[in-house]
């Protein structure tokens, strides 16, 4: 069975979010793509270090104005405010609630218009542990994860999403308990997928990991990709394909394979598979066109170059584009231009030309850092927030979100 994890249990209208319906979905039996379904697995990539292509010494610098970026907005928004990575319009949002009770609401921005939507005012589970832990968005999904702080058990929600609001029926799509870690989830589209996998600290360390998913508006939900062991990194749509990275080869060591899959299909179709070096654990990772992008967190004295500490995006001709540095989120892009963040700021780069440019921090928030509310594809608009301190008191007062146009035809 791929969801020994699950309970069932059905909610009454009237539930603590905006008054809607809600119910456990059920799951099929069976997984899409299972651990003994890939034979034709490719070997490990192991390349050396020289082959690749070092960015900030053979790209040329120029100002970001001459590679196409638009600064377009920027917008304040309340103190504690913490944007998430979205793929459309709106951007999954945690804000602070109004009160101890609920510590935590799960709302949205508008990349369009700059306003904060409330969407999620408390936890089904009214409770003074029970919190909204996570959300993740699309402009047709919205998906949470409530978390007793205490127990650790948590719930994963779901709803079809339109015009900022949960519209139709809620669904529970999954619950756990201290064994299980919350879920990784992200939205794509009318989908959420999510994946379960046990806890490093619970009693069931040797069960499988698997990803699941669902269609805004049915009843059911399918395992999709089994992990022999702990995905690396987690989902992260862009456009009509999905990234996992579940462990292969599992007879013959421990290997992640960076995987990208169709969506169209519900994930049938393997697109491209990158398998990383013996023992690499990639931080992130993720797709832009037919790109994969990897960041490494450490280094780890073997496996060449993506062994190494870094971002690393696939070129042409097995050659890698390589950012030389320690790698604070996952990357994000659109065609041939990329944006890395390193610690502060941000490094845009464009494979077509073979230049790179610098994205400054807004004033007074390098002590919190700004962050990218992008992933993998970005479109046309790049999105970050910071926390930022008050001028004169040198406290934390509020936090802004700036919006960047992504030149296109890149």
């Amino acid at each position: 069975m791929p969801f020994p994890w699950i309970t069932r249990r059905s909610f009454l209208k009237g539930s603590a979010v905006a008054g809607v319906a809600a119910a456990a979905v059920t799951l099929l039996p069976g997984c899409t793509n299972t651990a003994s379904d890939t034979p034709e697995t490719p070997d490990p990539t192991v390349i050396p270090s020289e082959d690749g292509v070092d960015a900030l010494e053979t790209f040329e610098y120029k100002e970001l104005e001459e590679l196409g970026f638009e600064y377009l907005n920027s917008y304040d928004l309340p103190l504690g405010t913490v944007l998430l990575p979205g793929e459309g319009n709106w951007i999954p949002v945690l804000s602070t609630g109004s009160s101890a009770m609920p510590m935590v609401k799960g709302a949205v921005f508008s990349a369009a218009s700059g306003e904060l939507y409330d969407v999620v005012t408390q936890p089904f589970t009214v409770s003074p542990t029970n919190v909204i832990y996570d959300v993740r968005c699309s402009d047709d999904a919205y998906a949470w994860v409530e978390l007793d702080m205490i127990t650790r058990a948590w719930s994963l929600y779901g709803s079809r999403f339109e015009d900022g609001e949960l519209t139709g029926t809620t669904v529970l799509l999954a619950q756990g308990d201290s064994d299980w870690d919350p879920p990784a989830f992200c939205c794509a589209g009318k989908r959420v997928l999510w994946q379960v996998q046990p806890s490093l600290n619970g009693n069931k360390t040797s069960e499988t990991s698997y990803a699941y998913l669902w269609h805004v508006g049915r009843n059911d939900a399918q395992a999709v990709v089994e992990s022999h062991g702990r995905f690396a990194t987690a989902p992260i749509p862009s456009g009509p394909t999905v990234t996992l990275t579940p462990r292969v080869r599992g007879d013959e060591g421990l290997f992640y394979g960076i995987t990208c899959y169709s969506l169209n299909d519900d994930l049938s179709t393997t697109i491209d598979q990158l398998v990383m070096p013996e023992s690499v654990r990639p931080m992130a990772a993720s797709r832009v066109g037919d790109r994969f992008m990897v960041s490494v967190e450490a280094s780890y004295g073997s496996g060449g170059l993506l062994g190494e500490m870094g971002t690393f995006i696939e070129g042409n001709n097995g050659k890698f584009v390589c950012f030389w540095r320690e790698p604070a989120e996952g990357a994000c892009g659109s065609g041939d231009i990329f944006i890395i963040k390193s610690r502060s700021s941000y490094y845009t780069l464009n494979l077509r030309d073979r230049t790179y440019s610098f994205l400054s921090a807004i004033d007074r928030s390098v002590d919190y850092g700004e962050f990218p509310a992008r992933v993998g594809e970005a479109g046309d608009l790049f999105v970050t927030y910071a926390t930022v301190k008050d001028e004169k008191t040198g406290y934390p007062s509020k936090v802004i979100v700036r919006t960047f146009a992504i030149p296109q035809g890149a």
